[in-house]
């Protein structure tokens, strides 16, 4: 497959409005991803979803009622209603995204010692929605987003459980905190990236990219024309963010509202608390003064205003043909919430590069045999069996009949090997390991 783009599916489990997908069809080119299954419990949320991107055409039997009311888009809700069954007949994935969020781990860890069972310490929680697609779908790559802070939950035990509930399942995790403001967008925002490859791939290595800090400040990023009077803040909300921070001033706390110069970077973009008083900036373009309809008190006389939801959109790397359908209340969260796609897209440039090394020619030949070896030591099986077995090592986009090919060319050159034989007819031949027994295959070394 050198020189050949793979074609891959996909599920997005907390798509959210979409980051983490576009970010990985950017990476991966017009048309050569798939979003087989898409999840999202938020309707507003959802409503942006399918204002911008294509749902599924092919829908789950038994499954309607989960569907989100929204434009007849095929996206689930509630991921924990969706049963082990029907999770089962979700489409052949290649890769899982999922920007799960951070609940309560703390019960896992504390009673319970390291070695227990991590899958069992991930229940209750919504990370356990991600370990039960890979125990019925075995995706090759599943990738996740979240706060920085997710290593340090619970003294540690969070990271441990998502950590080891991987690798209970097969899977080698790696991750990395990243900061947005080196991926061409001025916010300065980290997060922990995981990517999580499944061990039968021979991947043993991934590297992250690293990124360079952008030379975009806050100016690059406003608003071409002016904006509305509901963007300005009322003096009196003024004033009390003013005394607000004063309080804390005075205890010796950092808290409070901050506005942002035009050369500086802004804020983590976060959807409550004082998120958007954090990027606050001072805009002294023509706009409505006075009171003016929706404010309390006047608009205030340093011309200080809230950034738009395009304006976050544009610092989230989404570009502005992203379309913002809902109501500003549910954009600014939904924005705080969402990914930055240039850091999605640089992560997914190196999962595909390492699948694409995988899956090519002589490297996957060599993870196929070292599997058919290992199906063959539990005993002798059919060429039927045996693509029955390892069908999750295959590419969605391999048609059944080139599985049973490359399955049986791979029993060929081992047989050639003395490694393998045959009894029976070819059309139901039973294959055996032989008295030899061969080196395992090395792994493949991922793309860097």
């Amino acid at each position: 497959m050198a020189g050949q783009k793979l074609r891959l599916k996909c599920a997005d489990l907390f798509a959210g409005i979409g980051g983490i997908r576009l970010g990985f069809e950017r990476a991966a080119g017009d048309g050569n991803i798939e979003t087989v299954f898409v999840s999202e419990l938020d309707r507003f949320a959802a409503t942006t979803y399918a204002n911008n991107f294509n749902t599924p055409t092919e829908r789950i039997c038994g499954a309607d009622n989960l569907l989100m009311d929204v434009q007849g888009a095929t996206i689930y809700g509630d991921i924990t209603k969706v049963t082990d069954d029907l999770m089962s007949s979700i489409p052949q994935l290649d890769i899982c995204l999922a920007g799960f969020p951070c609940q309560a781990f703390s019960l896992a860890g504390k009673k319970l010692g390291f070695e227990d069972d991590y899958k069992g310490m991930a229940r209750g929680t919504l990370f356990r929605e991600i370990i039960r697609l890979c125990d019925k779908q075995r995706p090759k790559v599943v990738f996740c987003e979240n706060v920085k802070g997710l290593t340090h939950h619970d003294g540690g035990r969070t990271y441990e459980v998502i950590k080891g509930a991987f690798e209970q399942a097969d899977y080698q995790v790696f991750s990395e905190v990243l900061n947005s403001k080196n991926f061409d967008v001025p916010q300065n925002r980290e997060r922990i990236y995981m990517v999580a490859i499944r061990k039968d791939l021979g991947i043993t290595s991934f590297t992250f990219p690293t990124g360079k800090e952008t030379e975009k400040r806050i100016k690059d990023i406003l608003e071409e024309d002016p904006v509305g009077s509901k963007y300005y803040l009322a003096e009196g909300y003024y004033k009390t963010l003013k005394s607000h921070r004063e309080r804390h001033e005075k205890k010796g706390n950092g808290f409070g509202y901050q506005i942002k110069g035009p050369e500086d970077f802004a804020s983590t973009l976060s959807c409550g608390g004082m998120g958007r008083e954090r990027n606050l900036v001072i805009d002294s373009r023509e706009h409505p003064t006075g009171l003016v309809p929706g404010k309390h008190s006047v608009l205030n006389a340093e011309n200080v205003r809230f950034m738009t939801p395009r304006e976050w959109a544009r610092l989230q790397g989404f570009d502005d043909s992203f379309e913002l359908p809902v109501s500003d209340v549910h954009l600014y969260k939904q924005l705080g919430n969402t990914v930055t796609v240039n850091v999605i897209e640089a992560i997914a440039e190196k999962v595909l590069q390492s699948l694409q090394a995988c899956y090519a020619r002589n490297n996957f030949s060599k993870v196929l045999e070292g599997k058919i070896i290992e199906e063959l030591e539990k005993g002798p099986c059919t060429r039927g069996e045996l693509e029955d077995r390892l069908d999750h090592l295959f590419l969605s986009s391999l048609p059944k009949d080139a599985r049973l090919t490359k399955i049986g060319n791979r029993l060929q050159s081992l047989k050639a090997q003395g490694v393998v034989s045959m009894t029976g007819s070819r059309r139901s031949a039973v294959w055996h390991l032989t008295a030899r027994r061969p080196d395992r295959p090395m792994s493949m070394p991922s793309q860097r």
